[in-house]
């Protein structure tokens, strides 16, 4: 079975954290599987919002290492999907949960949440560019690179400064309830960029709904990396 790699430049990512998210068929690229787990993600299965948030940015990095590595086009374009679906659900996510928490629990999170949703406007911007072309362009390699420089610093920002300082600020329970309701938010908005959209509930909620079933069905006619491709 394809199991994404638990350890990125960035940091070691539990085994735990990894084994525990699963995915509905109707969100997922169907190549992806439930990885042994009866239930999403619950504030009782003591993982907490930061740790659900770090998964997702070393999933991340590792899709982008492998559209790097890839040897073929086709190989090329379904890691692309891959990292457009991953990339657009995570960031809408986080906006819409995340940033919120923010917002009500941290000293300064109103200018903490600001700074990252301007942060977001620019890698939403660069997938929206990104998410058009195809490997043979000659602007795909740098326009990726250029998406992930702007991406992994905010990760860096993120995990170093904010996400700290939110755990600080609320319990462990709520950090398993924002947890859950991160991962199953992921299920119900875009999988692909729509930088114009707004960036904040319950607007953002709204525009969510009205792109999601079309970026889902367009999803169905795209490749996506197979089975037995190992990260």
């Amino acid at each position: 079975m394809y199991r994404l790699a638990t350890h990125t430049g960035f940091r070691q990512v539990p085994r735990s954290i990894a084994n525990s998210t699963a995915r509905p068929a109707l969100a997922t690229p169907r190549f992806f599987q439930p990885v042994d787990i009866r239930t999403i993600m619950s504030s009782s299965s003591g993982v907490k919002v930061s740790d659900r948030i770090k998964y997702d940015h070393a999933e991340l990095e590792q899709q982008y290492k492998n559209i790097i590595a890839a040897k073929d086009d086709d190989t090329k374009v379904r890691w692309q999907n891959q990292f457009i679906w991953e990339l657009a659900r995570h960031s809408i996510a986080e906006e819409i949960v995340v940033y919120p928490a923010f917002e009500k629990f941290v000293p300064n999170g109103l200018q903490m949440a600001e700074k990252d949703r301007a942060e977001h406007q620019r890698v939403k911007n660069l997938l929206y560019e990104f998410q058009k072309m195809t490997p043979s362009s000659s602007d795909f390699r740098p326009t990726l690179d250029k998406l992930w420089d702007a991406l992994s610093q905010h990760i860096k920002e993120e995990e170093r400064d904010d996400l700290p300082a939110l755990e600080q600020h609320i319990d462990a329970e709520y950090s398993g309830k924002l947890a859950s309701s991160f991962n199953t938010t992921k299920h119900f908005v875009p999988t692909k960029s729509h930088p114009s959209a707004p960036d904040r509930p319950p607007y953002e909620t709204a525009a969510g709904m009205l792109a999601t079933p079309l970026d889902k069905l367009m999803d169905m006619f795209k490749k996506f990396p197979k089975e037995d491709m190992k990260a």
